[in-house]
């Protein structure tokens, strides 16, 4: 016969990395511009998509996600494997809370790097799994954010009902791709609508492309956060 004498639940770290780069003059005010890495990816791979950014003048910071995927060929060290954002089995109330963890980790990183750097305006770059990440984060803090630029993703705003007005002062843009299947594009449609009917200015517009990151979602980025004053 056997009894349980104590069940409980322990908090445990992993050490994640993030880097940030500087492009332009030092020492003067810019953007602070996140980027969140698709599912499976890092911050080293997720670095090589998106090179193009780098001539905007700006401070560019990479976060990994913290939740490491299993090396099944056990061929990659553990810094090489690739990330996820959080955990999703289908509940809703799960993902929320993984969100909600992995938005904590990342203002954390952020605050910490704020009254050492001259930042006057602060945009998420999310793909896929960052892009729902990045969706969260803007609706949940807003006044921490200026604009968001949405890869391959979709706003669940349902979460944030009748409170995402809050956030209409940030400037969204939706790409997706016309044939992905992996994130159908006409529900994150929808989503651009309903931010519009509530004061956003919100630009949805479709790529020729699959549920992959290539350059023309790069270069349409680039002509966007140029158009804005970036």
């Amino acid at each position: 016969m056997k009894e349980v004498l104590i069940s409980g639940k322990a908090s445990f770290k992993i050490e994640v990395p993030y880097k940030l780069y500087e492009t332009g003059a030092t020492n003067e005010k810019k953007p602070l511009i996140v980027y969140l890495h698709g599912y499976n990816q890092n911050i080293e791979r997720f670095e090589g998509y998106v090179e193009s950014l780098f001539d905007i003048k700006a401070y560019h910071l990479f976060i990994q996600a913290p939740y490491p995927i299993f090396d099944e060929t056990r061929t990659k060290k553990v810094e090489d494997w690739g990330r996820s954002w959080y955990l999703f089995d289908g509940e809703q109330q799960q993902f929320v809370k993984s969100l909600e963890l992995s938005s904590e980790f990342i203002q954390e990183i952020v605050d910490g790097l704020l009254p050492n750097i001259k930042v006057n305006r602060i945009c998420l770059f999310g793909y896929s799994m960052g892009g729902y990440l990045a969706g969260y984060f803007m609706l949940s803090r807003w006044k921490h954010v200026n604009e968001a630029v949405i890869i391959g993703a979709r706003i669940k705003t349902e979460v944030f009902e009748n409170k995402i007005n809050e956030a209409n002062h940030i400037n969204v843009l939706a790409l997706h791709g016309k044939g992905d299947t992996n994130v159908y594009p006409e529900p994150q449609k929808k989503e651009i609508e309903k931010l519009k009917k509530e004061g956003f200015k919100a630009e949805f517009k479709l790529i020729d492309a699959k549920h992959k990151l290539i350059q023309p979602f790069i270069d349409e980025t680039l002509l966007w956060l140029k158009k804005i004053g970036y």
